[in-house]
């Protein structure tokens, strides 16, 4: 009995890579392609029987042709960072590929300190948008000016150190892809070098500045990570062992003016934390 198949099982067969052989036809010329196994002639290039369990890892691998092979996920190891300086921090960011945040990455916004050395301030944003990667280096632009004139009304600077530092960063280092949230398992692999720049500037407040940054920086206390910022403000947190207050992005400020008054209170609020931190906190 002949195989007849209209356009739409032979356009299904085609994407899943499988070539449908006639008796006294000679199989259609395939495109190149990357990757490709070799169908089993035994079966004809057909799909097995349905008493034989699939193999799936036999399944053809196929990337179009001129496509950019992806790079492959490589870890990050918390004991690849303990001991690593400012230097081979931000070149170890600058190259990582332990998720796929780094597709979206033209650099990473990981920037040592212009001043190196312990800061009173470490102030946390969200992923990078276009402008920062573009940059290198968290906080620029209309929010950027923004952020330095509210540090500067506490005291601090980006540029400064000790009781007038401020060291910025952001949640992850690399701009994701377009239309990409970063995802638990991502931010969770760039938490890690945020843990070592804590390590280095060893502050006595984070200011965590965005919904993101909030998950993560609250992050042993799940029950409060996704939580609306607005119930979280005015209370101080912790994480690894540094309180945390939280406040909306200077992005958001921008967009809000109301609310600028309440990220003013909560910028005294983390000033008053650090204040009150034993001098050798």
């Amino acid at each position: 009995m002949p195989l007849e198949l209209d356009t739409r099982q032979r356009t299904m067969l085609q994407e899943m890579g499988v070539q449908v052989w006639l008796p006294g036809t000679a199989f259609a010329p395939q495109p190149p392609v990357v990757a490709t196994r070799v169908a089993d002639p035994a079966t004809h290039g057909l799909a097995p029987p349905a008493s034989v369990a699939p193999n799936l890892s036999a399944l053809p691998v196929r990337v179009a042709v001129g496509a950019e092979v992806p790079p492959p996920v490589v870890p990050v190891l918390a004991g690849q960072l303990s001991t690593l300086d400012w230097s081979a921090l931000a070149d170890m960011a600058a190259s990582c590929q332990a998720c796929g945040l780094c597709a979206g990455r033209t650099q990473s916004t990981l920037t040592p300190p212009t001043t190196p050395g312990q800061a009173h301030w470490l102030v946390v944003g969200d992923p990078p948008d276009q402008d920062e990667d573009r940059a290198g280096a968290p906080f620029v632009g209309a929010a950027g000016v923004l952020l330095d004139n509210m540090l500067k009304a506490v005291g601090a600077s980006r540029t400064g150190s000790g009781a007038t530092g401020a060291y910025l960063s952001n949640v992850v280092k690399c701009r994701p892809p377009h239309g990409h949230i970063a995802q638990s398992a991502e931010l969770a692999q760039c938490a890690m070098y945020l843990q070592r720049e804590i390590a280095l500037i060893q502050p006595k407040v984070i200011v965590a500045m965005g919904r993101l940054a909030i998950q993560v920086l609250l992050g042993e206390q799940p029950e409060l990570a996704t939580q609306p910022l607005g119930k979280l403000r005015g209370s101080v947190y912790r994480y690894q062992g540094v309180p945390v207050v939280v406040t909306y992005h200077p992005k958001v400020l921008l967009r809000a003016s109301a609310d600028k008054a309440k990220a003013w209170a909560d910028l005294c609020l983390a000033a008053n934390v650090v204040q009150s931190a034993p001098a050798n906190f």
